[in-house]
């Protein structure tokens, strides 16, 4: 059963890990990676990731790229989105705090901001406007 719009973006709002999947090119299959990313309902769903990664450059070429969020329990659900991105701009200390602690246990989000801040290089946020969506509950198999 397809999920109503509030079903899907109060399910996107939660905190799962969403497959990325982008554009690789010619002769190659789409770059599918897992991902961390942020959403409010009636947003624009935002992701970070390295200036220089092969997402990020992926993603620049492409224009756009999907999201697909899914869980096992207490129902098979998922929601799958795709939308051009709207903007990209270097990340803040701010941001990446506010992404970890949407995952990580609150006394690992400190540690966790320190590391990546200092050793994964310079970090961008990528916007997108989701425009098309595909949702399901499967209800209990």
């Amino acid at each position: 059963m397809a999920l109503s719009r509030e079903e899907r973006e109060k399910f996107l709002a939660e905190p799962h890990i969403a497959a990325l999947a982008v554009d690789a090119g010619a002769g190659r299959a789409p770059l599918t990676v897992p991902i961390w990313y942020q959403y409010e309902p009636g947003g624009d769903v935002w992701i970070l990731t390295g200036l220089t990664s092969r997402k990020n450059e992926l993603i620049s070429a492409a224009g756009r790229f999907s999201l697909m969020v899914d869980r096992l329990e207490p129902t098979i659900r998922y929601v799958s989105l795709e939308g051009p991105v709207v903007d990209t701009t270097p990340a803040t200390r701010e941001q990446l705090h506010e992404i970890s602690a949407r995952y990580l246990p609150a006394d690992k989000v400190d540690g966790y901001v320190e590391f990546s801040w200092k050793e994964h290089g310079e970090m961008v946020v990528i916007r997108m406007r989701p425009d098309r969506w595909l949702s399901s509950d499967l209800g209990s198999v």
